[in-house]
Order: structure tokens, then sequence, then C-alpha cells
């Protein structure tokens, strides 16, 4: 068992490389170009929301400040 723990950890981003080529690849056989492209671009917005959530950064959008923003910028009766 050790020993794979020691092939993981030198060759893990590798290993994870292509696997997810073969997936990619399978997938446009499968269900065609423009579906594999709009699949990973939502694998690549899923993966930088989770690398945010995971160095907490905070997100993406200032929610909070843009709705400080639109109330004052449309407030009704100045």
């Amino acid at each position: 068992m050790p020993m794979w723990r020691e092939v993981w950890a030198t060759y893990g981003g590798r290993i994870t490389g292509v696997t997810t080529g073969i997936i990619l690849g399978l997938l446009y056989f499968i269900v065609g170009f423009w579906d594999m492209v709009f699949f990973a671009f939502l694998l690549c917005i899923g993966y930088t929301v989770g690398k945010m959530k995971d160095e907490q950064r905070g997100p993406i959008f200032p929610w909070q400040r843009l709705s400080e923003w639109l109330m004052e910028r449309w407030r009704p009766f100045k």
C-alpha cells in the first residue's frame, strides 16, 4: 500500500490529467464536440469555485457591495 502513496505523491497530477483526458475524449465521441466544450466550461467553473472555497477567499461576486450600490443609485426618494 505505501508504494501507491509514493506513486500518487510523485505522479498524482499526471494521473489525474490522463484520467480527465480519457473521460473527456470518451465524452467527445459519445455526445459531440460542442457538448464536450460546454461540459469542460462547467467543469472549469466548478473547479474555480471549489478552489476559492478551499482557499477561503470569499464569494466571487461581492453581492453585499453590489446591492448597496444599487440601493444608493436607484433610491426612490432622495
